[in-house]
């Protein structure tokens, strides 16, 4: 059973984050605190011009701590990111960051040269992601697809290469696109084709590579 001590604290788990930004970006940390000090200049100004001072400090500290919050939230992504990308299976710690009713099964489909493919059903129907050269996974998605479509019967199955290859969707815009694939489904479909593709097994197992562990990728929009 875990104990307090084992579990960081909400300060802790900030100052971890900010030595992220840090390390990915030097300049980052200032960036936030630039940001809140300006919003709250801007809005002394207001306050100046308007005759009303009092009340705007204490709305521009408000907003400031909420730019600044932003500014973070933004720049930790992008640090975050950063991290995962060129490792093995980053591709899967994206997609099981995204909220909603999604169904991420990671690499079930693996080669010798540790390419990729993560499928995730929801709304949109099945979506196949892999990770590798374009000229090596186009076969691989073409294999699954048609794997997956014996079980998946009338069900969208999209297939997308995510990398930094030409056609291919960068890591960090990965969970963006697939959210705005097309609704396809409602709540019931999907669960029922869920349960469909529980039955399908493995390709092959995981590969011996690094992959991403503990990485923590800021959630997608809820899909509603």
């Amino acid at each position: 059973m875990a104990t307090a001590e084992e579990k960081p604290g909400r300060i802790k788990q900030l100052r971890m984050i900010a030595q992220i930004i840090k390390q990915a970006n030097p300049k980052g940390l200032p960036i936030v605190f630039l940001s809140a000090v300006a919003t709250l200049a801007v809005a002394v100004v207001i306050g100046l011009v308007i005759d009303q001072l009092i009340y705007s400090i204490i709305l521009g500290i408000m907003l400031a701590f909420t730019v600044g919050l932003v500014v973070f939230g933004q720049l930790a992504q992008r640090a975050q990111y950063s991290i995962l990308h060129g490792q093995t299976g980053a591709a899967a710690a994206v997609l099981q960051g995204m909220r909603g009713n999604w169904q991420v099964s990671p690499a079930i489909s693996v080669n010798r040269d540790q390419d990729l493919i993560h499928m995730v059903v929801g709304f949109p129907g099945v979506v196949l992601v892999s990770e590798g050269p374009g000229n090596r996974v186009a076969k691989m998605l073409t294999a699954e697809k048609k794997r997956i479509s014996r079980v998946a019967l009338g069900i969208e199955i999209y297939d997308l290469q995510c990398g930094d290859g030409e056609g291919q969707i960068p890591l960090a815009k990965l969970q963006r696109h697939i959210m705005k694939l097309p609704r396809n489904l409602k709540k019931p479909a999907v669960n029922e084709v869920k349960d469909r593709l529980r039955s399908l097994p493995k390709n092959m197992p995981l590969p011996k590579g690094p992959m991403p562990k503990g990485a923590r990728v800021p959630r997608g929009p809820k899909m509603r």
